[in-house]
Protein backbone atom coordinates (compact mmCIF):
# COMPACT_ATOMS: atom_id res chain seq x y z
CA UNK A 1 0.00 0.00 0.00
CA UNK A 2 2.85 2.13 -0.51
CA UNK A 3 2.67 5.61 -2.00
CA UNK A 4 -1.26 5.93 -1.32
CA UNK A 5 -2.68 8.82 1.25
CA UNK A 6 -3.10 7.43 5.20
CA UNK A 7 -6.70 7.80 4.88
CA UNK A 8 -7.13 5.94 1.63
CA UNK A 9 -4.63 3.22 3.21
CA UNK A 10 -7.11 2.95 6.01
CA UNK A 11 -10.11 2.55 3.87
CA UNK A 12 -8.27 -0.14 1.87
CA UNK A 13 -7.70 -2.21 5.03
CA UNK A 14 -11.33 -1.52 6.93
CA UNK A 15 -12.78 -3.11 3.65
CA UNK A 16 -10.26 -6.12 3.30
CA UNK A 17 -11.09 -6.82 7.21
CA UNK A 18 -14.84 -6.95 6.34
CA UNK A 19 -13.85 -9.58 3.96
CA UNK A 20 -13.01 -11.83 7.03
CA UNK A 21 -15.08 -14.41 8.36
CA UNK A 22 -14.95 -16.47 11.33
CA UNK A 23 -15.17 -19.73 11.53
CA UNK A 24 -18.27 -20.76 13.26
CA UNK A 25 -18.55 -20.64 16.97
CA UNK A 26 -17.70 -24.35 18.78
CA UNK A 27 -19.12 -22.67 21.84
CA UNK A 28 -22.43 -21.10 19.76
CA UNK A 29 -24.95 -23.83 21.32
CA UNK A 30 -24.80 -25.12 17.18
CA UNK A 31 -25.37 -28.90 17.70
CA UNK A 32 -23.22 -29.15 14.38
CA UNK A 33 -20.39 -27.70 15.74
CA UNK A 34 -19.95 -28.73 19.17
CA UNK A 35 -17.08 -30.95 20.40
CA UNK A 36 -19.50 -33.38 21.74
CA UNK A 37 -22.80 -34.38 21.55
CA UNK A 38 -25.31 -32.53 23.81
CA UNK A 39 -22.39 -30.04 24.89
CA UNK A 40 -24.86 -26.93 25.16
CA UNK A 41 -26.67 -28.65 27.60
CA UNK A 42 -23.88 -29.30 29.76
CA UNK A 43 -21.87 -26.52 29.59
CA UNK A 44 -23.14 -22.78 28.81
CA UNK A 45 -20.47 -20.69 29.19
CA UNK A 46 -21.04 -16.76 29.96
CA UNK A 47 -19.49 -14.62 26.83
CA UNK A 48 -17.22 -11.78 27.23
CA UNK A 49 -15.51 -9.31 24.38
CA UNK A 50 -12.50 -7.54 23.74
CA UNK A 51 -11.75 -4.54 21.32
CA UNK A 52 -8.29 -4.80 18.90
CA UNK A 53 -8.16 -1.36 18.67
CA UNK A 54 -6.00 -0.69 15.72
CA UNK A 55 -4.57 2.84 14.74
CA UNK A 56 -1.68 4.42 12.50
CA UNK A 57 1.34 5.27 14.44
CA UNK A 58 3.25 8.58 13.74
CA UNK A 59 5.79 6.41 11.63
CA UNK A 60 3.20 4.86 9.74
CA UNK A 61 2.84 1.56 11.28
CA UNK A 62 -0.17 -0.30 12.56
CA UNK A 63 -0.42 -0.26 16.78
CA UNK A 64 -2.58 -1.82 19.28
CA UNK A 65 -4.35 -0.63 21.93
CA UNK A 66 -3.68 -2.75 24.95
CA UNK A 67 -4.31 -1.88 28.79
CA UNK A 68 -2.10 -3.19 32.50
CA UNK A 69 -5.19 -4.59 34.64
CA UNK A 70 -5.24 -2.92 38.15
CA UNK A 71 -3.52 -5.12 40.29
CA UNK A 72 -6.40 -5.11 42.87
CA UNK A 73 -8.35 -6.98 40.52
CA UNK A 74 -9.23 -10.73 41.40
CA UNK A 75 -8.60 -12.01 38.18
CA UNK A 76 -5.95 -11.16 35.67
CA UNK A 77 -4.69 -8.71 38.33
CA UNK A 78 -1.39 -6.76 36.66
CA UNK A 79 -1.90 -8.66 33.28
CA UNK A 80 -1.38 -6.90 29.99
CA UNK A 81 -4.90 -7.17 28.49
CA UNK A 82 -7.15 -5.87 25.71
CA UNK A 83 -10.21 -3.90 27.12
CA UNK A 84 -12.74 -5.81 27.10
CA UNK A 85 -15.36 -7.60 29.45
CA UNK A 86 -18.46 -9.51 30.00
CA UNK A 87 -21.29 -9.26 28.02
CA UNK A 88 -24.01 -7.51 29.87
CA UNK A 89 -28.02 -8.03 29.42
CA UNK A 90 -28.20 -4.55 28.00
CA UNK A 91 -25.50 -5.22 24.94
CA UNK A 92 -26.84 -5.43 21.37
CA UNK A 93 -23.99 -7.73 20.46
CA UNK A 94 -20.35 -8.67 21.16
CA UNK A 95 -19.13 -5.22 19.40
CA UNK A 96 -21.57 -3.25 21.95
CA UNK A 97 -19.80 -5.17 24.74
CA UNK A 98 -16.26 -4.65 23.62
CA UNK A 99 -16.95 -0.61 23.16
CA UNK A 100 -19.03 -0.19 26.38
CA UNK A 101 -16.09 -1.81 28.08
CA UNK A 102 -13.59 -0.01 26.07
CA UNK A 103 -15.42 3.15 27.52
CA UNK A 104 -15.73 2.02 30.45
CA UNK A 105 -11.79 1.02 30.91
CA UNK A 106 -9.61 3.26 28.73
CA UNK A 107 -12.81 6.25 28.58
CA UNK A 108 -12.43 5.32 24.71
CA UNK A 109 -15.35 7.25 22.69
CA UNK A 110 -17.59 4.36 20.60
CA UNK A 111 -18.17 7.03 18.27
CA UNK A 112 -14.03 7.20 16.85
CA UNK A 113 -13.97 2.84 16.53
CA UNK A 114 -14.87 1.45 13.30
CA UNK A 115 -15.96 -1.62 14.47
CA UNK A 116 -15.23 -4.13 11.16
CA UNK A 117 -15.08 -7.61 11.70
CA UNK A 118 -14.89 -10.33 14.74
CA UNK A 119 -12.30 -13.13 14.86
CA UNK A 120 -12.90 -16.77 15.96
CA UNK A 121 -14.19 -16.95 19.48
CA UNK A 122 -11.89 -18.95 22.58
CA UNK A 123 -12.67 -20.32 25.63
CA UNK A 124 -10.80 -18.63 28.58
CA UNK A 125 -8.84 -20.03 31.23
CA UNK A 126 -12.08 -19.13 33.75
CA UNK A 127 -14.62 -20.42 30.81
CA UNK A 128 -15.77 -17.46 29.41
CA UNK A 129 -16.30 -17.31 25.05
CA UNK A 130 -14.31 -14.56 24.31
CA UNK A 131 -14.94 -12.65 21.08
CA UNK A 132 -12.13 -10.46 19.65
CA UNK A 133 -13.69 -7.62 18.10
CA UNK A 134 -11.61 -5.67 15.56
CA UNK A 135 -11.88 -1.87 15.31
CA UNK A 136 -10.30 0.72 13.63
CA UNK A 137 -9.48 4.28 15.62
CA UNK A 138 -9.02 6.57 12.48
CA UNK A 139 -8.50 10.08 14.20
CA UNK A 140 -5.55 8.50 17.15
CA UNK A 141 -6.25 12.84 18.41
CA UNK A 142 -9.47 12.15 19.13
CA UNK A 143 -8.89 9.44 21.62
CA UNK A 144 -8.34 10.83 25.37
CA UNK A 145 -7.47 7.99 27.32
CA UNK A 146 -8.84 8.01 30.90
CA UNK A 147 -7.89 5.10 32.37
CA UNK A 148 -10.73 3.44 35.11
CA UNK A 149 -8.10 3.34 37.89
CA UNK A 150 -10.62 0.44 39.34
CA UNK A 151 -9.57 -1.62 36.67
CA UNK A 152 -6.45 -0.90 34.62
CA UNK A 153 -2.85 0.74 35.68
CA UNK A 154 -2.19 1.85 32.57
CA UNK A 155 -3.00 2.37 28.77
CA UNK A 156 -0.48 1.80 26.31
CA UNK A 157 0.13 0.56 22.61
CA UNK A 158 2.50 -1.53 20.43
CA UNK A 159 3.37 -2.67 17.11
CA UNK A 160 0.45 -4.84 15.48
CA UNK A 161 3.45 -6.39 13.99
CA UNK A 162 4.70 -7.19 17.60
CA UNK A 163 1.82 -10.09 17.34
CA UNK A 164 1.87 -11.44 13.58
CA UNK A 165 5.64 -12.33 14.02
CA UNK A 166 5.14 -15.79 16.11
CA UNK A 167 8.89 -16.37 15.83
CA UNK A 168 9.29 -13.46 18.42
CA UNK A 169 7.46 -15.11 21.09
CA UNK A 170 9.22 -16.97 23.56
CA UNK A 171 6.82 -19.44 25.38
CA UNK A 172 7.44 -21.05 28.67
CA UNK A 173 4.82 -23.06 31.16
CA UNK A 174 4.12 -19.80 32.37
CA UNK A 175 4.79 -17.03 30.57
CA UNK A 176 5.14 -15.56 27.53
CA UNK A 177 7.74 -13.11 26.98
CA UNK A 178 9.04 -10.09 23.81
CA UNK A 179 12.09 -10.74 22.66
CA UNK A 180 12.45 -8.08 19.58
Amino acid sequence: MEGKEPATEMEALIQRLRLHRPPPSPYAGDPSTAATPNAGELFKPRRAAVLICLFRGSAGELRVILTKRSSSLSTHSGEVALPGGKVDEGDADDAATALREAKEEIGMDPCLVTVVTSLEHFLSKHLLVVVPIVGILSDIEGFKPVPNIHEVDDIFDVPLEMFLKVSVFVFSHAKVGYTA
